[in-house]
């Protein structure tokens, strides 16, 4: 009986582990553009940081840097992508802290920076962005929060 209850303990322990993590399922502010839009630079602002220790996702596995970071459980931005195909697409922040970048695109990879933009800010350069849904959340590195503005501009390949 102990070994049950240790059991389901365990599970309910992972279970709300899971449900503290960037959760793409979810969707933030919603915006729709092409890559011809953001040929020109679009600006959000938005408010950096979150509760969710990246470090302790298991679900968040990104193909490029991995680091610590701080984020909200829903992405900030939900972007629907479309006409990308001769574009690249860079995705910067500009913050008053320590800012980290976790970007999740529609085939399910996930991306992640800290300082690739100068300044403790961060950067993510998408070679070869598809169309469809890219998440985006704007967390600070050491779990503050600040004022944050986010950048997303396209430059031809």
């Amino acid at each position: 009986m102990k070994r049950v209850i240790a059991t389901c303990l365990t599970f309910l322990s992972l279970a709300g582990a899971a449900a503290a993590c960037p959760d793409f399922n979810q969707s933030g502010d919603t915006y729709e553009g092409t890559g011809k839009q953001l040929f020109q630079e679009r600006q959000f602002p938005v408010r950096a940081g979150g509760n969710n220790n990246i470090q302790n996702c298991r679900n968040v596995t990104p193909g490029t840097d991995r680091g610590r970071g701080y984020v909200t459980t829903a992405p900030d931005f939900t972007f629907s992508l479309s006409g990308m195909g001769a574009y690249q697409l860079v995705v910067s922040v500009v913050s008053e802290c320590d800012s980290i970048l976790l970007v999740n695109t529609s085939s399910a990879n996930w991306y992640y920076d800290d300082d690739d933009n100068g300044n403790l800010d961060a950067k993510i350069v998408l070679t070869r962005p598809s169309d469809g849904w890219l998440d985006v959340w704007v967390g600070t590195e050491n779990g503050a929060v600040c004022d944050a503005i986010l950048s997303m501009e396209t430059f031809k390949r």
